[in-house]
């Protein structure tokens, strides 16, 4: 039973290379002409920039510089609920996300502010008179100087999936920390995508980073991520490696100058 039933979920699934071949037409996707696999969509940071990296403490909270798939994919299901959509259709979408690769385009520069907060914090035995105490927290910034693009592999998705994103992207207005506002401004298609896009490290074989780099871990969703076990107001935790996934990225954006309470990164 189990086997007829894989052969019929294989069956149903798109053959790669037929939905390769769709994608090299002259042909558009959710209304935007191609040809080219990618959908690339373009946000203008508009101000500065936080999240923090998966291993970041709750007061040393050192920042990655570009969002990444996870945030991003949260990002559409967030900007989903935001038009208005059923949470079915919320959850549908998430799980139809799971297998669309997302790489990250970042801008030509970024710097970094470091500074020290006064923080207020849940005291570990809390007086009801005095429920927060005063300490002080590690915090990062990063002010972007241009443009993000973040291309969406179509041969993972059908054209319902990639009509949806295309809806969505102008009602995301925010990624990563709460407050890092972007502006939605204008999606495309890429045959192929450059050097100037994040890329995984290949786990077999050669590879070399571009002359302006670094390495982060980018988290992403697992193969059994579901937005019951996702969202911020379940008591469910996500388990590493089923609902969430790190994948070993290369940056193309390295650390070209640094100093007292900063850190410069530049593609040149």
């Amino acid at each position: 039973m189990a086997s007829r039933k894989s052969r019929a979920a294989a069956a149903a699934k798109p053959d790669l290379h037929e939905r390769l071949a769709e994608l090299d037409a002259v042909s558009s996707v959710a209304g935007i002409a191609g040809p080219g696999r990618w959908l690339v969509a373009e946000y203008q940071p508009t101000a500065l920039f936080s999240l923090k990296i998966s291993l970041a403490t709750s007061s040393v909270g050192k920042t990655l510089v570009i969002p990444t798939p996870y945030a991003i994919k949260m990002g559409l299901v967030d900007a989903a609920f935001r038009a208005d959509l059923s949470d079915q259709e919320c959850a549908s979408l998430l799980k139809r996300l799971i297998p669309v690769e997302v790489r990250i385009a970042p801008g030509n520069r970024a710097l970094v502010t470091q500074t020290f907060l006064k923080v207020r914090q849940e005291s570990r035995d809390p007086d009801p008179l005095r429920p927060y105490s005063s300490t002080i927290s590690y915090r990062e910034v990063a002010h972007q100087s241009d443009a993000w693009r973040w291309a969406f592999d179509l041969a993972a998705c059908d054209d319902a999936t990639a009509q949806r994103m295309v809806e969505l992207f102008p009602h995301i207005s925010y990624i990563g920390k709460r407050g890092s506002f972007v502006q939605f401004r204008r999606c495309g298609r890429a045959v192929a995508l450059g050097t100037e896009f994040t890329q995984p490290i290949p786990r077999g074989g050669t590879w070399s980073p571009p002359a302006r780099a670094h390495i982060a871990p980018l988290d992403d969703f697992g193969p059994e991520a579901d937005l019951e076990t996702l969202s911020s107001f379940t008591q469910k935790r996500p388990k590493r490696d089923q609902h969430r996934r790190f994948v070993d990225t290369i940056v193309p954006i390295g650390i070209v100058n640094t100093g007292p309470g900063f850190t410069e990164y530049s593609r040149e």
